[in-house]
């Protein structure tokens, strides 16, 4: 029937046959490259194509099927053609001509081009190719339903099973990938953001608490006239209330309702003990996202950290695990740090109790955070021992000079970052 059939349209059915090779080619490539998470949202908006498209990734074995049984028949089929129109031009010697002509052919315009174009603009060409294959599935189905038969029986005995692709959940390091390769398509600071929400699993509460020795505190033991100054002069909106010291917690005060109660004259030591709340402790291993859920189940917005042994070791707010997540609400955070002094040599005198991720944070440095928390800390656990004032210590990119000591701690350090200042003064020399 071919060998009757004329060189025209013996051309015109291959040209068809290699523009379906190329349909079903760029097909696959198309729909295996679409982004699933963007496929979700354009589905949940209703997009049709995307719709479809779902549909047949369900199942990726029988879409698979469906597109090597078309992708395979026209170039078996293509190459028959071939072979007959090489026979007709050059006899015997078209064999080996229509063979090398056909594969060229087939791998540039049937593979390569329309694979390439799908790769990098997949939903253009997958949402479109959709309308097509699934009628193609429906019509083709008992065919497509035999041979995944057979693949399937095979593949499950290396332990997979064609069921498993609808499970495309992602992992944290997973999600934070996805996040840092989004680029211009999420702003900046809400990828900090949204980075930062993802790290609060690795963070403690020890590593966001305000240390012990910084906690102002309310003795209710004190001179009621003192009580009353200190209330009315507080920067803060809840202070923890003690007996004599800071072991012997008593609860925490609002300080909202302690000067509702001097407005109106009505503060004395009874009215004072009965808007003190009952205290809520933290245990210092707590990971910031848990205490974020717990702070919300308890009604809290104040807890007190404690070690295994129940002392008292800091205080941790609602406020420290916000700023974990946004950073400092102050429009200039270094002018407004009491910790860190910027010098007009490019240097900062930074106090030793000073927190190293919010040393970290503010100057966008990355001292180490694994072991020590503060300055004092860092440089003590460095050297082994108490340094006099003048030694100086490199650790990476920075280097540590202790400027003041007492009372067997550090007082005063000054950082220079050598990768900052030579940037700086590249850019003063240019």
């Amino acid at each position: 029937m071919l060998e009757e059939t004329s060189l025209l349209v013996l051309f015109l059915i291959l040209f068809f046959l290699l523009l379906f090779s190329a349909f079903f080619s760029s097909s696959e490539t198309a729909l295996m490259s679409l982004n699933r998470y963007r496929l979700r949202h354009l589905e949940q908006e209703g997009h049709r194509g995307a719709v479809i498209a779902s549909q047949l990734l369900n199942r990726p074995d029988r879409l698979i099927g469906l597109i090597l049984l078309g992708n395979n028949f026209v170039n078996i089929l293509a190459s028959a053609i071939a072979t007959v129109i090489g026979i007709k031009l050059l006899g015997e010697n078209g064999i080996v001509a229509a063979t090398f002509a056909l594969t060229l052919i087939v791998l540039l315009f049937a593979e390569v081009t329309p694979k390439t174009l799908a790769a990098l603009h997949p939903e253009r060409v997958a949402f479109p190719a959709s309308y097509i294959l699934k009628p193609m599935l429906f019509v083709l189905y008992p065919l497509v339903w035999f041979t995944n038969g057979i693949t399937n029986r095979m593949v499950r005995l290396f332990g997979v099973s064609p069921e498993d692709a609808a499970t495309s959940a992602i992992n944290t390091e997973e999600l934070r990938v996805a996040l840092m390769e989004a680029g211009s398509l999420i702003p900046t600071r809400h990828k900090d953001m949204l980075m930062s929400i993802l790290d609060l699993e690795k963070v403690t509460v020890n590593d966001a608490m305000v240390p012990r020795n910084e906690i102002e505190g309310l003795d209710i033991n004190a001179p009621f006239q003192e009580i009353v100054k200190q209330l009315s002069h507080c920067g803060h909106t809840r202070l923890p209330v003690y007996e004599d010291s800071m072991d012997n917690i008593v609860g925490i005060l609002h300080l909202r309702k302690a000067l509702h109660l001097i407005t109106q004259d009505n503060l004395n030591p009874e009215t004072l003990n009965s808007i003190i709340k009952d205290a809520y402790f933290v245990p210092e291993s707590t990971p910031l996202n848990t205490q974020l859920i717990n702070f919300q189940r308890n009604r809290r917005r104040t807890g007190l950290v404690v070690d295994e042994y129940g002392d008292l070791l800091g205080l941790i707010t609602l406020e420290d695990i916000f700023r974990e997540i946004v950073g400092e609400f102050t429009a200039d955070t270094i002018d407004d740090d009491k910790d860190i002094h910027p010098q007009s040599d490019g240097s900062y005198l930074i106090n030793g109790t000073a927190n190293i991720r919010e040393i970290n944070r503010n100057n966008d440095w990355s001292l180490p955070t694994e072991g020590p928390k503060t300055i004092n800390g860092l440089v003590i656990e460095y050297l082994e021992s108490i340094p006099d004032p003048g030694v100086s210590i490199r650790m990476d990119d920075y280097v540590i000079e202790v400027v003041q000591t007492a009372d067997n701690a550090i007082k005063t350090v000054r950082i220079h970052h050598i990768l900052e200042q030579h940037q700086n003064e590249e850019e003063t020399e240019s």
